[in-house]
């Protein structure tokens, strides 16, 4: 049987896990426990429709992404998950311009041509986008789409972790060094011991660079802050309320347990400072409150704090890496890992599993966020 080990258990490497599992390969998850884990902060949008990211190798990723999803929560069902944290519950994108909501709208419909899943398209007056999410700012109409769902990082995480662990997944708390023969990958060393494998997916988000570094080769992968607060609103239901993507980089989600998660920061530079700053906690909650109003007599039940991976460019990064045989690479999905994280997973799965892959993968190719240094080894 084939051995696979995975390093970084979020949203990528579960599902990468979960996956292989199900290939009947042997599987070990290996991770360390650290603050400030993206998928453990996130609440993610799954609309790529939407997105105002212009980028044809990225919304061919990001639309993969959402079409895999409900396929996943009916293979998680079918393993007795069933809190996965994620709902079809449509969006709102929101401004008081018309204009702007003109192109939003006769873009999507453009894109629904051919892509059918978006769902239905439908422009809202401020009154009707209102009804749907009582907080809005009475100033706000909408275009309204069916088809986008909102998903919890922590809860769809901990599914797939379950789920590939009954499927005999081992996991392993611990901090992964590669081991290389003759470049080529063969394991890793964890807590004292080696342990060899026939492939290594290496899914360690913004901590990816740290376990390239000592073999020589730098990841072009910084760690980007994100604060983000979530809301509780006392005896409402807020369980079917849409998702609201205004036209900037803040957002908002509701769940099933009259919560609202607005955010998020995205602070450049940050390392791996892991702190809520007076600043960010002002420009999350007066964000929130400037779309939705209605939320100033919420609780501010919880702030988070999440390491985004970013790389280069707005692309994920993904595959394998020259000169270093039995390592995949599948990190720097940025802002979008709760959206593409588990289809990624699933790419990187069958690389390891010598595959062949669903999707062309040369546009996210490693090799263009990786200089190496041959001085080092």
């Amino acid at each position: 049987m084939k051995r696979i080990i995975v390093v970084g258990s979020g949203i990528v490497g579960a599902s990468a896990a979960y996956q292989l599992v199900k290939k009947n390969v042997e599987v070990i998850v290996i991770d360390k426990e650290q603050n400030g884990k993206a998928t453990s902060a996130g609440a993610g949008i799954i609309s790529p429709w939407t997105s105002r990211v212009e980028n044809e190798d990225w919304y061919k990723i990001a639309r993969g992404g959402a079409i895999f999803y409900p396929d996943l929560i009916k293979q998680l069902q079918q393993d007795g998950e069933e809190e996965v944290g994620y709902k079809k519950v449509g969006e709102l994108s929101v401004s008081s311009n018309q204009e702007e909501l003109d192109v939003i709208e006769k873009n999507l419909l453009e894109k629904q041509k051919y892509a059918p899943e978006l769902g239905d398209i439908k422009r809202l007056s401020p009154e009707e986008a209102q009804a749907l999410f009582p907080p809005l700012n009475k100033e706000l109409s909408a275009v309204y789409i069916t088809g986008a769902a909102r998903v919890d990082g922590r809860l769809i995480r901990d599914a797939m972790k379950r789920a590939a662990e009954k499927h005999g997944a081992k996991m392993v708390v611990g901090e992964a060094s590669l081991l290389i023969e003759n470049e080529k990958v063969t394991g890793v060393e964890v807590n004292g011991d080696n342990i060899h494998a026939d492939s290594v997916i290496v899914s360690a988000g913004a901590w990816t660079p740290e376990i390239l570094k000592p073999l020589g080769y730098e990841l072009q992968v910084e760690a980007q802050r994100g604060q983000i607060a979530h809301i509780k609103l006392p005896d409402t239901d807020t369980s079917e309320w849409p998702v609201i993507l205004p036209q900037s980089s803040h957002y908002m989600l509701a769940f099933d347990d009259s919560k609202i998660v607005a955010g998020a920061t995205r602070e450049e530079g940050s390392g791996f400072d892991y702190r809520l700053t007076a600043g960010g906690v002002h420009e999350v909650i007066s964000e929130a409150l400037h779309v939705a109003p209605g939320l100033e007599q919420g609780t501010i039940e919880e702030m988070r704090i999440g390491f985004r991976p970013m790389g280069p460019d707005i692309l994920p990064i993904l595959g394998t890496v020259d000169g270093l045989q039995g390592m995949v690479l599948a990190t720097g999905l940025g802002a979008s890992g709760l959206t593409m994280g588990p289809y990624v997973g699933k790419l990187a799965a069958e690389l390891s599993a010598d595959e062949k892959s669903s999707l062309d993968l040369s546009p996210y190719d490693p090799m263009r966020a990786i200089v190496r240094h041959l001085n080092l080894t």
